[in-house]
């Protein structure tokens, strides 16, 4: 059973910094796009980042947060710096991934981890 698998989230003050961490797990075959969403109750998940060959950001997190992947470790991170109490939210990792057996990707979701960020 594929599965990603995460961590890294928290409790910060405005300004500080946290890297959130994702790792796929499972018979896989291959990875494509890679990325992270985001949530807060009562509104829709909303796109933070993505990575394949490039990368692409919400306008929101610009110039403060990072996307990165290590492919050997089928890992993608966020680095989260400058952060805001708007930043607050549970987030989502999210991958398109091949598992073995299977002859196309299907896209899987972690199950979120929550990051605060407190004024």
């Amino acid at each position: 059973q594929v599965q990603l698998v995460q961590s890294g989230g928290g409790l910060v003050q405005a300004g500080g910094s946290l890297r959130l961490s994702c790792a796929a797990s499972g018979s896989i075959s291959s990875i494509n796009a890679m990325g992270w969403y985001r949530q807060v109750p009562g509104k829709e998940r909303e796109l933070v980042a993505s990575i394949t060959s490039r990368t692409n950001y919400a306008d929101s997190v610009k110039g403060r947060f990072t996307i990165s992947r290590d492919n050997a470790k089928k890992t993608v991170y966020l680095q989260m710096n400058s952060l805001k109490p708007e930043d607050t939210a549970v987030y989502y990792c999210n991958a398109d991934i091949r598992p073995y057996y299977y002859s196309k990707e299907y896209n899987y979701w972690g199950t979120g981890t929550q990051v605060t960020v407190s004024s």
